[in-house]
């Protein structure tokens, strides 16, 4: 029996703790079937929630259509300013909004917090793209007609969020849809609704009228709900973030409407560091890409490609850091991290390091689970010499092991890289220019990172290319993805 304390949080702002769907702004509790909600690191009930149906997944949808056709007209200043309101009271209850990250997904307070920030910066951003969805004038051939274009909202829009970065990974969707004019219906995952919720409770207060942003809640009808989301006219765009058996499955299910997409799927990111590297920043930022979340981010470093002539100084570097984290339940301040999403992820995890091994890697710093912790912690692995034909090479782990390979020429690496069916994020370490230029070029990713290991922000387009999906969140262009393009042509005009 474990004798480790589990806080509870304690919220400073109760209205933000909710457990019920909002829809329309108002919160349901229709639904006579509940699915609970456990904490990942006690494995205690925090809460039952309604199991919605289809029925009520459908008068959402007609609430968000509805209220589209008046909303779209709101000016752009006017959501500037409830999109400003909502960047405000995140900031405002960061602390409250971070504990219940940590409480339902697992992750350190820290990294909580800084999540809080993170997500709450793209409705900032978005307050200032609002009033900047610009045209253009166009000069037809034809010199008595003129023509320009304007960008209006595709409408509502289906937001299937993950449970790995609860807040944000709604944020970054949210934001640019309600900026451009569309409305929402946003799916949490049923490991971690609560957020969405909190985040609803926020939209209310920061005055977006009522069926603009709603949230639908289900744990053993989500397959049906994200077909329904696809296959409903009403619904014009989908934006999902998660697996991409999954994404391909939103693909073909969307088939039906043709309707617009934005996919940002797995990733399986290499982390490239070449003999002329700053060593110490490559060993920094190593740690903070592969174990930010305890790997369970879609651009943790998941193969660290090191030069064979600094292969073992790094590792030994890697290891005398991980070494130093200290693991416990989120929401206990002094845990620099807390735990995995569930018992899978665990099994996951076991299985690619036991496979490593088994073709020849050489453990540098053995970790596993931590039983007196709970079933879920699970100490980092760092294994070195990662053979080529090791599963890890190929599929993404999403959890705290970490295996370097080596690598003595550029192309050798560029070639072990682009090995894969993802294309999400990548990383290149090295003092030498033309290396990252070369490297930056020759990457099949979306997002190449040169000397640092977290890049998100955003200010910058997050996206991927193959099978890690297509769209871009984030920057000018991620509002881009919320509208389209209408072109006017003014004919027989007088040419004197």
């Amino acid at each position: 029996m474990t004798t480790v304390k589990f806080p509870r949080p304690i919220l400073k702002n109760s209205k933000l703790l909710r457990s019920s769907a909002y829809v329309n702004g108002k919160w349901l509790n229709s639904s006579s079937n509940t699915f609970k909600l456990n904490d990942p690191a006690s494995g205690e009930v925090i809460e039952e929630l309604p199991e919605q149906s289809i029925s009520e997944l459908d008068d959402a949808i007609d609430v968000a259509y509805e209220t589209f056709k008046t909303y779209k007209y709101t000016t752009p200043r006017q959501r500037a300013t409830w999109l400003r309101n909502m960047f405000n009271a995140m900031n405002n209850n960061a602390d409250d909004l971070a504990n219940i990250i940590s409480w339902e997904n697992g992750k350190a307070y820290s990294e909580a917090l800084g999540e809080i920030k993170y997500a709450a910066s793209y409705f900032e951003w978005f307050a200032e793209e609002a009033p900047r969805m610009y045209g253009t004038t166009i000069q037809p051939s034809n010199p008595s007609n003129k023509a320009f274009t304007m960008r209006q909202p595709i409408g509502v829009c289906g937001l299937i969020c993950p449970w790995n970065f609860p807040s944000a990974m709604i944020t970054r969707k949210v934001a640019p849809a309600l900026a451009a004019g569309c409305t929402v219906v946003v799916k949490p995952d049923s490991q971690t609704p609560l957020s969405a919720l909190a985040l609803a409770q926020l939209i209310e207060e920061s005055g977006f009228p009522p069926g603009v942003f709603n949230v639908v809640l289900s744990s053993k009808n989500t397959p049906e709900f994200g077909a329904r989301l696809c296959e409903s006219r009403k619904v014009k765009k989908v934006s999902f973030t998660g697996s991409t058996r999954v994404g391909k499955l939103l693909m073909k299910q969307s088939s039906s409407t043709l309707k617009k997409l934005s996919l940002e799927l797995g990733g399986n990111a290499p982390f490239i560091v070449f003999e002329d590297a700053d060593l110490e920043l490559a060993v920094e930022q190593a740690v903070a890409s592969k174990f930010r979340g305890l790997g369970q981010t879609c651009v943790c470093a998941n193969r660290l490609y090191v030069h064979s002539s600094i292969i073992d100084k790094f590792a030994e570097m890697l290891a005398s850091k991980v070494e130093n984290f200290v693991i416990g339940p989120g929401l206990d301040k002094s845990s620099t991290h807390g735990c995995l999403i569930n018992a899978d992820a665990v099994t996951k995890v076991e299985t690619y390091t036991k496979d490593a091994i088994a073709k020849g890697a050489k453990v540098v710093v053995k970790g596993g689970p931590i039983t007196k912790l709970g079933p879920t912690f699970y100490a980092p692995c760092i294994l070195s010499h990662v053979p080529q034909n090791a599963r890890v090479s190929k599929e993404e782990i999403f959890g705290p092991l970490c295996p370097i390979f080596s690598f003595d020429t550029l192309d050798e690496v560029v070639g072990y890289a682009n090995d894969t069916v993802f294309g999400l994020a990548s990383y290149v370490f090295s003092k030498n220019i033309n290396n990252l230029m070369a490297v930056s070029e020759a990457l099949e990713n979306g997002m190449v990172s040169c000397n640092t290991g977290l890049f998100s922000d955003a200010a910058i387009p997050f996206g991927g290319v193959d099978e890690s999906g297509f769209g871009r969140e984030g920057s000018l262009h991620g509002i881009e993805e919320y509208t389209f393009i209408k072109t006017v042509i003014l004919g027989n005009l007088p040419t004197k």
